[in-house]
């Protein structure tokens, strides 16, 4: 008998998944960060709760202002090859820094070595924690009924 396989992907949006996904991407976005608050000079925090409120801070601006200046700044991402979105990203990481107070970020350098560290660092725990391949459903088919009046 021949199967018919449906595939579909294990999250649809950004607001699939619940309060665990939502808690998964905060703390996948606090190690990144803590991360390029280690590596990058430049980048710095007075507090852990300071980095807290960063991180807080930037997962809210990934999610609300990102998408929407993704869709505005497209020609120049499509025409740059992408090497836009790490200013895109060093941007909301400055915004990051204006908008909490003891987390300093020292100059646009600094940012974009910061955005290259947590995107880098995102992208591969997400990968392995939240992103989950393409779910195979695989099923039967029975044969055609065949009525005869």
């Amino acid at each position: 008998m021949p199967q018919i396989h449906f595939a579909r992907m294990v999250h649809e949006s950004p607001f699939h998944g619940g309060t665990r996904r939502i808690i998964t991407r905060v703390l996948v976005t606090g190690v990144a960060v803590f991360l390029a608050v280690a590596i990058v000079p430049g980048i710095e925090t007075d507090s852990v709760s300071a980095g807290l409120a960063a991180v807080l801070v930037l997962t809210i601006l990934n999610l609300v202002l990102r998408p929407v200046l993704f869709v505005l700044t497209l020609p120049l991402i499509v025409f740059t090859l992408g090497l836009f979105l790490v200013v895109l990203n060093a941007l909301l990481l400055e915004l990051t820094a204006y908008l909490v107070k003891g987390f300093t970020v020292g100059g646009f350098w600094s940012a974009a070595g910061g955005a290259l560290v947590i995107s880098l660092v995102t992208t591969i725990l997400n990968s392995w924690l939240i992103d989950r391949p393409i779910d195979h459903i695989e099923v039967d088919r029975r044969p055609p009924k065949i009525i005869n009046p």
